[in-house]
Order: C-alpha cells, then sequence, then structure tokens
C-alpha cells in the first residue's frame, strides 16, 4: 500500500537524498507497528464513512502500538482508547454528538473504545477544564500539533490504500521511546501525568523534563 510523507516530519523543509531516505524508513517502520495492531488498522479501514475529509487518527493508540511493537508486546497492550479528531465548522454539542453515536454503531463489534472529538469545539471547554487558553482551531492537526507529548504529536489517516502521517516533531522520537515535552500549551500538569502512566505501563520509555 502507498504511503504518503508529510513534509513536517521531522521539520525537514527541503530534505535531501539521504534525509529524505531516511523519512521513508522511519514511516515505513512506524506504519508497519502501527498497523500490527489490528484495531487501528479497523478504524483507519472504516472510519471515513462517517468523517469529513479532514480528520485523523492519533494520539495513544499509535504511539503505544509503536511502544508494544519495539518492546516485543502485544501490538494492542496497554491502550485504553483509540482517539479520532476531526474538524467541522458545526461546532454544536448536537453535531458532534451525532458523529459520536454513528460511529458508537460502526464501531460496535470491536471490543475497544473509539473516542471522537470535533476539534473545532475544543475551544469552547479546554480552559474551563484545563485553565489555558486554547486557540481557534482551523484544522484536526491543529489540535494534534498542541500536544503536551510531541513524541505522541502524530496522526495516520488513509485515502484508499494511501496513508498519510502528520508529524510535526518527527517519528524518531516515539520510534526510539523518547518523550519530549511540546510547550505550545502551558499544561505541565498534563504531561507529567501522561508521561507517568506511560512509564508504569511501558518502563524503559525515556521522559524528558518540561522546559522551565
Amino acid at each position: 500500500m502507498a504511503r504518503s510523507y508529510n513534509p513536517e516530519i521531522a521539520r525537514i523543509n527541503r530534505p535531501g537524498a539521504r534525509e529524505l531516505s531516511s523519512i521513508i524508513e522511519e514511516s515505513d517502520r512506524f506504519l508497519s507497528l502501527v498497523l500490527a495492531n489490528r484495531w487501528n488498522a479497523a478504524i483507519l479501514e472504516r472510519i471515513s464513512q462517517l468523517m469529513p475529509a479532514d480528520w485523523w487518527l492519533t494520539a495513544g493508540c499509535l504511539a503505544q502500538s509503536v511502544w508494544n511493537g519495539i518492546y516485543n508486546r502485544s501490538p494492542d497492550q496497554g491502550i485504553l482508547d483509540y482517539d479520532v479528531f476531526y474538524c467541522d465548522t458545526d461546532t454544536s454539542w448536537a453535531g458532534e454528538d451525532a458523529v459520536i453515536r454513528n460511529a458508537a454503531v460502526l464501531f460496535a463489534d470491536m471490543p475497544i473504545t473509539v473516542q471522537i472529538r470535533n476539534q473545532a469545539r475544543v475551544p469552547l471547554w479546554y480552559e474551563e477544564k484545563f485553565g489555558v487558553a486554547f486557540p481557534p482551531v482551523r484544522a484536526a492537526s491543529d489540535a494534534i500539533d498542541r500536544f503536551p507529548c510531541g513524541s505522541v504529536a502524530i496522526g495516520v489517516r488513509r485515502v484508499g490504500d494511501e496513508f498519510k502521517i502528520h508529524a510535526p516533531f518527527g517519528l524518531s522520537p516515539v520510534l526510539h521511546g523518547e518523550l519530549i515535552p511540546n510547550p505550545a500549551l502551558q499544561i505541565p500538569e498534563v504531561y507529567a501525568a501522561k508521561t507517568e502512566r506511560w512509564c508504569r505501563v511501558w518502563p524503559d520509555l525515556k521522559v524528558r523534563e518540561w522546559p522551565r
């Protein structure tokens, strides 16, 4: 199956031949580990039936599938849920709820939790929950770019037989079990809580401290 590589991977604007080869090698390895988890593969195959064009399977279900692969565990071990981000100008609760209910039917045969959220709605409730304003979202990838941990700030979507990857911090950190902070939003306590839980499940992970 074909792969499509987002130019933000590794933040290389005009990669040379060697750099491009490395990006492709990392992307192929990453996708093979992600798709070894059959639930990731199933979601990527089905989700376009109810999503607008701007959507991504993202966050822990990708990174944790990779860690399970590199640490020789079952592909879906320790994964609590599977996140799908989409962006729709309909920011009503009813609009998002309709998508969530349709998704529940679509994935009813799968023994996992699929969490679907319209990222255009996040600025409406984020500050009340976390105490920090969430800037306007113009694309689902905007929310991925603001994850507190850059290592899991990755999105994958399938278009036909092609896989697209959005990885603003590159794929090297996740493939090497490194957790790096992303201070795009000042939520160090969220980063600390997430990395602490991940290290309990995958103790070989290496954590970089939040910048002071």
